[in-house]
């Protein structure tokens, strides 16, 4: 079963982790769903690694959760920026009320830390972020993917490929 008719939004803000933006964009559309990249302004932005620019369709406050079924954050420096948007915390929140996929990676971890749900929460970050987890009231472990509900955490970009299958999962597609 493929994604076909299934509308994903990818957050993204400057210097975020190549890997972590431009799989999931590209493994997600693979499986034939529309992905739609968000930033806090609706301007391009660039990866911590170069790439770039890439084009983003929409500013997050233009957006609404019931338009979409998954919400993917990638990580790099790019979640210190999205954490400190009023938007992204409301649309965070909102996708978590719903019980809709909600995937993050790496440091993406402060996304859903700052808008308050990790809270009693089972899930896993980076490693230089695990104290900010574990002080939000996370049960943080150092596993490759992690899914709790519908929050969908994994480490680093060496995890992308068993994050991937989940998120794909959760939004019903067949990773086999």
């Amino acid at each position: 079963m493929s994604l076909s008719g299934t509308r994903v939004l990818v957050l993204a803000a400057d210097l975020f982790e190549d890997t972590e933006l431009l799989y999931p964009v590209l493994r997600l559309r693979e499986e034939h769903a529309e992905v739609t990249l968000a930033s806090p302004d609706g301007d391009d932005v660039r990866g911590k690694r170069g790439h770039g620019p890439v084009r983003v369709h929409a500013r997050v406050e233009d957006l609404d959760a019931e338009d979409f079924a998954g919400l993917v954050i990638p990580g790099g420096f790019a979640p210190d920026a999205l954490r400190q948007s009023d938007a992204v915390l409301d649309l965070v929140r909102t996708f978590d009320a719903a019980g809709k996929p909600l995937a993050f990676i790496c440091h993406a971890g402060w996304v859903p830390i700052s808008a308050g749900i990790v809270e009693g929460r089972r899930a896993t970050s980076f490693m230089a972020i695990r104290d900010d987890m574990i002080n939000a009231g996370c049960d943080w472990v150092d596993e490759e993917v992690v899914v709790d509900g519908n929050l969908i955490s994994s480490r680093h970009p060496g995890d992308l490929g068993p994050w991937l299958r989940a998120i794909i999962t959760a939004l019903g597609g067949r990773t086999s």
